[in-house]
């Protein structure tokens, strides 16, 4: 990504003096559709989108006490805590090497991933992506304290999951998850009444598990097209927080690739466990171009489509586009 005019630092700047959450758990989308955008060539539509989101957004809550080194496991999965989450891995973050810092938090916050309904990693796979593709400025380096702090306050593990048969693909996989029997109220009560996924993405070494997750990232974005009328905003987190998985994987040791593909998957399962619709719909198939369809999501505006769009684009052909152009006839638009 190339970014000369500055436009993400400034406004990663402007975002960092607001809390992750507003009205008391809804998430701040904004550091990821901004990324998104920039990534896209829309920089110059940063500002005025920001200027239309704001509205929503709220400070970041008050510190509580500091977490340090040695205290860090009582303050895991406490919201109270976001900002001394926050202002303790900015100072890992200004004391060592980002992809050190990453590489110690990333295993203790996995078992975690579907905390904050998926966004905290997310958020972190945005981050990363900057890092690595572009110079690793001040308000870049926050910009991941900010995401790994939210995931350490969030943090919250799925119930115990038995095995059901394996599935061949993750395809197969999906379809065959379980829906949960209350299909009613919000993501916590959801992903309480879980109780068994199939089978899949045994990977025996590092490549085939950077491979289950690309497949598995494409089959959630494939899905989409047929079944994200089920819950429109929410089922897009079942490829977005697989590829935010998946954008991470260069940055860390290869030793923690497999864990992260099994943590991915318990992600995408459970966030279709908790919103797909019994019966798949027809979609139709688009002629536009990658960058038709980025631009027609960005004019669009929703956060949660520019989001998905930027995954589709990601993953590529013609039924990742249909997908993406899918998110913008079932999503709101903002503008």
């Amino acid at each position: 990504m190339t970014d000369s005019s500055g436009t993400l630092d400034e406004a990663l700047e402007r975002l960092h003096t607001t809390g992750p959450e507003r009205n008391g758990w809804l998430t701040n989308h904004a550091p990821m559709a901004v990324e998104a955008l920039v990534r896209h060539g829309r920089a110059e539509a940063v500002h005025r989108w920001l200027d239309h989101y704001a509205p929503k957004l709220e400070e970041a809550p008050p510190a509580v006490r500091p977490v340090t080194a040695e205290t860090w496991r009582e303050a895991l999965g406490d919201p109270a805590r976001i900002t001394d989450w926050t202002r303790f891995l900015a100072r890992e973050l200004d004391e060592r090497p980002w992809r050190e810092v990453l590489a110690e938090w990333w295993p203790r916050l996995l078992p975690g991933i579907a905390g904050g309904a998926t966004h905290p990693v997310i958020r972190t796979g945005h981050a990363v992506r900057t890092l690595l593709t572009s110079p690793g400025t001040a308000p870049r380096r926050a910009e991941l304290a900010h995401a790994l702090g939210y995931w350490a306050a969030r943090h919250r593990p799925l119930p115990p999951i038995a095995p059901l048969a394996a599935a061949p693909s993750a395809a197969a996989a999906l379809d065959a998850v379980p829906r949960v029997p209350e299909q009613e109220g919000g993501i916590r009560p959801r992903l309480a009444q879980l109780t068994a996924f199939p089978r899949w993405g045994a990977a025996p070494d590092p490549d085939t598990a950077r491979a289950l997750l690309a497949e598995l990232v494409a089959a959630a974005t494939h899905r989409y097209a047929t079944h994200g009328h089920g819950e429109p905003v929410m089922l897009v987190h079942a490829a977005t927080a697989p590829n935010a998985v998946l954008r991470t994987l260069p940055a860390l040791p290869r030793e923690l690739w497999a864990p992260s593909l099994a943590a991915a998957w318990a992600a995408a399962a459970a966030v279709t466990a908790a919103y797909a619709p019994a019966e798949a719909a027809p979609y139709r198939a688009t002629s536009l171009s990658t960058e038709e369809v980025f631009e027609r999501a960005a004019a669009h505006g929703d956060d949660h489509t520019i989001k998905f769009t930027d995954t589709a684009l990601d993953v590529g052909g013609p039924l990742a586009l249909a997908a993406a152009v899918r998110s913008v006839e079932l999503n709101p638009p903002v503008f």
